[in-house]
């Protein structure tokens, strides 16, 4: 099947969350002509790094996102604090359906349904509830999934891993994080082209697939 998809939105719990679980896939769907909406709810500014300004990763998934290809009033951004979401479960649920109504797309990626992270969960959730009659895409993001169920995979040229290293790069203020190095992006994407008979990939779980 073609990604032949006009309308994305990703629905990212925090600035990043995106271009690692999908950059790689949103490079592709705007190089084949689909339009990308993103859709960042903390810019998790109570846990930013002392010596980087409060509101630093607001600047970061600017850039980020525009690396990736995505309009600037295509990135779309909530402040709602980290680690917290689930106390917000209601208001997150309606600003997804205003997403859903502004944007009316037909593919959504969200993180896995079994993130352990409290806000990844709680997006994950919301958003299903949201889209139920949407095709609905779950991103890897390795360090928080216990279980992933590699049921989809989308197939990526160099160019889109380098375009996903690229907006990753952005991030100056995540590069302590253990997984934000190339090696593990690089060698992620290549055992995912492996499993999928590519040379590389991107993996998702299907939540659902809606077929028109």
């Amino acid at each position: 099947m073609q990604l032949s998809f006009k309308k994305v939105l990703v629905l990212a719990p925090h600035t990043d969350d995106g271009e690692f679980g999908c950059g790689g896939t949103i490079s592709k769907l705007i190089e084949n002509g689909a339009e990308v909406f993103y859709a960042a709810f903390s810019a998790c500014q109570q846990s930013v790094l002392p010596g980087f300004p409060p509101d630093i990763l607001i600047t970061e998934v600017k850039a980020a996102t525009k690396i990736l290809g995505i309009e600037p009033d295509n990135l779309l951004l909530f402040d709602y604090e980290v680690r917290t979401f689930n106390y917000h479960r209601q208001p997150i649920l309606d600003d997804i359906l205003k997403l859903k109504k502004q944007i009316n797309p037909d593919l959504v990626f969200m993180p896995s349904i079994n993130d352990i992270h409290q806000d990844h969960f709680t997006i994950a959730n919301e958003g299903v509830r949201a889209f139920k009659w949407s095709t609905i895409l779950c991103y890897e993001l390795p360090w928080n999934n216990f279980n992933f169920n590699t049921s989809c995979f989308i197939s990526l040229a160099n160019n889109h891993v380098d375009k996903k290293m690229e907006a990753l790069s952005a991030y100056k203020s995540q590069m302590h994080r253990p997984y934000a190095n190339e090696e593990f992006i690089r060698g992620l994407a290549k055992t995912r082209g492996v499993q999928s008979g590519n040379n590389y990939a991107e993996t998702f779980e299907i939540i659902r697939l809606n077929i028109k």
